[in-house]
C-alpha cells in the first residue's frame, strides 16, 4: 500500500511512503500517476480539485484549494488553506455514536487504595514547592532524606521521591496566582502520591494560608507542611518529614481493584499525517473501552478542537453539557482575540512538516482520541474529574501545560500519541504511542507502544487488546520510558501580570 484513502468521501489520500513524480499507485482499483513528489504522511489529490473547492479528509472538509489542484499532485500549504474564520454559532443536535456491550467488562489492576476511596497506580513521595525559588531546596531535602532512610529495616513500597519544580508562586496576582494554586492543589491531592511535603519559603504571594484553602478536605497524615524561613535548618527539618511520610507509606500494598477506578488523560504532541489514522483512533478505542467499563477519560487541548468541535457538541450528554462545550470553545477563541492573535494560527511547523496543513485537519485527527462516547462534563482549568465517562478539560495545546493539567485533574496517567516524537513526561506516567513504526524503531528510549502496525495490516481489535494489557501493566507498576529516563515536568498556564 502506497497511499491510504481514509473514507470514500475523501478527495485526497495520505502517502504511506515517500512518493516520487512519475510513480504509479493504485486506489480503489484505479491507477493514479504522481505529477509531483509527495513526502510520507502528506496528502495527494485523488482527482482534480478546482480553486475554491473543498479539500476533504476523514470525510469532512479540512480547507479549500486556493489554486487548481490536479489529480496526483501534492496537496499542502502551497495550494490549500483553512476555511475557518471568526466566532461561530452552534445549536444542540445530539447524536449517539457509542453502544457499550451488554456484558460487563471485568478487568482489574493492582493499585494502592487510599482512605478517600481513590486509587493510586504509583506510591511516591513528593515535595511540592509553593514558590519556584525553593525548588533546589527540595532536591537537597530529598537527597538528605534518602541518606537517612538508607539501611532502614522496615520494608518499603515507595516507587520514587520527586520534587514538583516550577517557576511560579511569587509575584503573581489574580487569576495567575489562582491557576498556580489550583494546579498545585490538584497535584498534592493526587492518589499516586503516598505522601506530600508542601514546602514554602515564607514571603511569597502564594501564602500557605491562602493556598491551603484550595486543598479542601485532605489527609493530614499524608500531607505535611514546612515554611523554610521559620526553621534554622530547612533541609534537616524537611528530610525528617520525608522520612516520616515514607515510614507511614511503608505498609502500603498493591491490591486488586476494578478498572472502573482508572482515569486517563488523552493528549497528542508532535503530530503527523498518520496521527488521525493510527495512534489517535487507538486512544479513542481505549477511551471507549474504559468508559464502557465504568472508568474515566479526559480530553483537553481546546485550540485543537477548533474545526471539529461540532463532533464533540453533538455527543453532549444533555443540553447543559452542550452549553458548557460552547462556552469552552468560544471562550478560548475570545482568549486568542483578546491577545490580538489569530484564532486559527495552527498547526505548528513540526505538524506541517509531518503532513498536516490546516487546523481543521489537525483537529479532526486530534478529537479521535476521545473515541465515540458521550461527553458527560466540561472541567475548568485546575479542576478534578467528578463524573465517570468522557470529560473535556479547559487547557491549551502546549504539551507541558496540558499534560500537567490532565494529571492535576486526577488522571492516573496520560496517553500521549506522537508522530514525530518527544521525550517529555509529566508528573504522572506518560505513555508515548507512536503513529508510525519508523519512529517506534528509531526512538525506543522514548516510545512505549507502536500504533504504526495499523498501517501494516494489523486489525484495530487485535492492537486494542495489546494496548489494554499494556495500560493495565503500567497501572500495576510497569514504568514508562519517561519514568525510566527520570523525565518529570510540570508547567502551569500563565496569562497575567507579574510584579
Amino acid at each position: 500500500m502506497s497511499i491510504l484513502q481514509i473514507t470514500p468521501k475523501d478527495n485526497v489520500a495520505v502517502a504511506v511512503k515517500e512518493l516520487k513524480t512519475g510513480d504509479v499507485v493504485t486506489i480503489g482499483g484505479q491507477f493514479l500517476t504522481l505529477i509531483s513528489d509527495v513526502p510520507v504522511g502528506h496528502k495527494v489529490a485523488l482527482k482534480d480539485i478546482k480553486s475554491g473547492e473543498k479539500v476533504v479528509k476523514y470525510g469532512f472538509p479540512i480547507g479549500r484549494a486556493i489554486v487548481e489542484i490536479r489529480a496526483g499532485e501534492h496537496v499542502h500549504a502551497h495550494n490549500m488553506k483553512t476555511n475557518l474564520e471568526g466566532l461561530e454559532e452552534y445549536s444542540y443536535e445530539p447524536k449517539n455514536y457509542l453502544t457499550c456491550p451488554d456484558s460487563s467488562i471485568m478487568r482489574k489492576f493492582k493499585g494502592f487504595m487510599r482512605k478517600n476511596g481513590l486509587v493510586g497506580i504509583r506510591n511516591e513521595i513528593w515535595i511540592v514547592p509553593t514558590v519556584g525559588c525553593i525548588n533546589e531546596i527540595g532536591d537537597l531535602v530529598i537527597k538528605k532524606a534518602k541518606s537517612m532512610l538508607d539501611g532502614k529495616s522496615f520494608p518499603f513500597t515507595i516507587d520514587g521521591f520527586n520534587v514538583m519544580a516550577h517557576p511560579f508562586g511569587c509575584s503573581q496576582l489574580g487569576g495567575d496566582l489562582e491557576k498556580t494554586q489550583k494546579i498545585l492543589a490538584g497535584i498534592i491531592k493526587h492518589p499516586n502520591a503516598a505522601g506530600v511535603l508542601v514546602l514554602g519559603l515564607g514571603c511569597e504571594n502564594n501564602t500557605l494560608d491562602s493556598f491551603v484553602a484550595h486543598l479542601g478536605d485532605f489527609d493530614r497524615e499524608r500531607v505535611r507542611f514546612l515554611i523554610a524561613q521559620e526553621v534554622d535548618d530547612e533541609i534537616e527539618a524537611g528530610a525528617k518529614i520525608i522520612c516520616e511520610l515514607a515510614e507511614n507509606a511503608s505498609s502500603d500494598r498493591r491490591e486488586d481493584v476494578p478498572i472502573s477506578l482508572l482515569s486517563v488523560g488523552l493528549k497528542c504532541g508532535g503530530s503527523d499525517g498518520f496521527s488521525g489514522i493510527t495512534a489517535n483512533p487507538l486512544l479513542g478505542a481505549f477511551s471507549d473501552f474504559l468508559v464502557c467499563a465504568g472508568g474515566s477519560s479526559v480530553l483537553t487541548e481546546v485550540p485543537e478542537m477548533f474545526g471539529a468541535e461540532r463532533l464533540l457538541m453533538e455527543r453532549a450528554e444533555n443540553e447543559e453539557v452542550f452549553e458548557k462545550i460552547v462556552k469552552l470553545i468560544n471562550g478560548f477563541k475570545e482568549y486568542f482575540i483578546f491577545h490580538g492573535q489569530p484564532v486559527y494560527e495552527n498547526p505548528s511547523p513540526g505538524n506541517k512538516a509531518g503532513g498536516i496543513t490546516t487546523l481543521e485537519e489537525k483537529s479532526l485527527g486530534c478529537v479521535q482520541k476521545g473515541g465515540r462516547a458521550p461527553v458527560v462534563d466540561v472541567l475548568p482549568y485546575g479542576c478534578q474529574v467528578t463524573k465517570k465517562g468522557l470529560s473535556l478539560l479547559e487547557g491549551p495545546g502546549n504539551d507541558l501545560v496540558s499534560s500537567t493539567a490532565l494529571g492535576a485533574a486526577s488522571c492516573h496517567m496520560v496517553l500521549f500519541s506522537t508522530g514525530r516524537g518527544t521525550p517529555f513526561g509529566t508528573f504522572v506516567p506518560t505513555v508515548k504511542v507512536s503513529t508510525n513504526s519508523d519512529l517506534y524503531c528509531r526512538k525506543g528510549n522514548w516510545i512505549d507502544f507502536n500504533a504504526g502496525t495499523l498501517l501494516e495490516g494489523e486489525p484495530m481489535e487485535k492492537l486494542l487488546d495489546k494496548f489494554i494489557q499494556k495500560i493495565i501493566d503500567i497501572a500495576c507498576g510497569e514504568k514508562t520510558k519517561s519514568e525510566e529516563n527520570g523525565f518529570r515536568q510540570i508547567a502551569i498556564w500563565k496569562d497575567g501580570v507579574t510584579l
